[in-house]
């Protein structure tokens, strides 16, 4: 199998709205291609002899996994780094880590709660850095559930996905994969949990673009009309722990369950990224009903994250 090698070469990952939408549409066929060759037992071995390092400052499995079995599937080498493994866990400046990571890996994947860290390993690393998560960007994530919606709906433009919960790094991204591919997103939280503002008006100025419709709002009955796709996540994302009794008090009028559902469309898709509270953000006859579609979006992660490091690394 060929991959096609265009201007995404050398490119960092740290954002989907620093992204085009055919480079966004090019990941996403990528993927495709990937995940079609790899159940047909297709030999893929586009970065035979690359080797991807993997920093890791908090807690993951579908990121780790699917970005470590990946690298090995196109033939390459991937090396977990947790923060206590490197001396920027002790202090060492980003600027001296990422310029000497970059002399020894070909890439090199970061999630850490601070997206100013990854903007700055960026600014200083010679090879493609790919953000695995941030507190403000989920862009892997992203797509992953842009390729599950394609496989199950057909098409993203003019779907309409409905995203119930706190406006974080998950919320954001789907605004920004919505902008760029023509699909709407709407975004229902209570007050005081909406998205940020600032990220909102760049997505909505990418929207132009291919017509998106990209809407925040705190009424979930309103927003979940007419919805193709609903999604939530976690009340208390990482690095909020602290605050899980005031955020359920917030966030129990936004649960994800059967009688919000029923507003959206009768054969509505549901996406949860994962890993999900049954009983809290989502009840059990939502998430593992038969409009869920939860396992395929995480396996999705496997077959994104491989287009990711096929396209990016020379």
């Amino acid at each position: 199998m060929e991959t096609v090698k265009t201007k995404l070469t050398g490119k960092h990952l740290l954002t989907l709205l620093d992204f085009t939408p055919t480079e966004v549409a090019q990941l996403l066929e990528e993927a495709k291609a990937l995940k079609a060759a790899l159940k047909k037992g297709e030999p893929h071995t586009l970065l035979a002899g690359k080797s991807l390092g993997m920093i890791f400052e908090n807690a993951s499995t579908r990121t780790r996994v699917s970005f470590e079995v990946g690298m090995t599937q196109l033939g390459g080498h991937a090396l977990f780094l947790s923060s206590r493994d490197l001396q920027i866990g002790r202090g060492e400046p980003v600027k001296d880590t990422a310029n000497v990571l970059s002399r020894y890996v070909d890439a090199i994947m970061i999630r850490t709660n601070s997206h100013k860290k990854v903007v700055e390993f960026a600014k200083h690393s010679s090879v493609p850095v790919i953000n695995a998560l941030t507190d403000a960007f989920h862009p892997c994530q992203a797509l992953a559930d842009a390729l599950t919606i394609m496989e199950h709906k057909g098409t993203l433009a003019g779907k309409k996905l409905v995203y119930i919960g706190d406006g974080n790094n998950v919320a954001h991204s789907l605004l920004a994969v919505g902008a760029k591919t023509g699909m709407d997103v709407t975004v229902a939280s209570p007050k005081g949990y909406e998205v940020d503002q600032a990220i909102f008006a760049k997505a909505q100025e990418a929207a132009i673009q291919t017509g998106a419709k990209l809407v925040s709002t705190n009424d979930p009955e309103a927003a979940v009309a007419d919805a193709d796709v609903l999604y939530t996540d976690v009340w208390a994302s990482m690095g909020y722990e602290q605050e899980q009794t005031s955020r359920a008090e917030a966030l129990a009028p936004y649960q994800v369950n059967h009688k919000l559902a029923k507003g959206s469309k009768d054969d509505y898709l549901f996406l949860h990224c994962l890993p999900a509270h049954r009983g809290e953000e989502v009840t059990a006859d939502v998430i593992d009903g038969p409009h869920s579609a939860i396992y395929d979006q995480a396996e999705n992660r496997l077959h994104v994250q491989k287009a990711i490091l096929a396209a990016l690394i020379r």
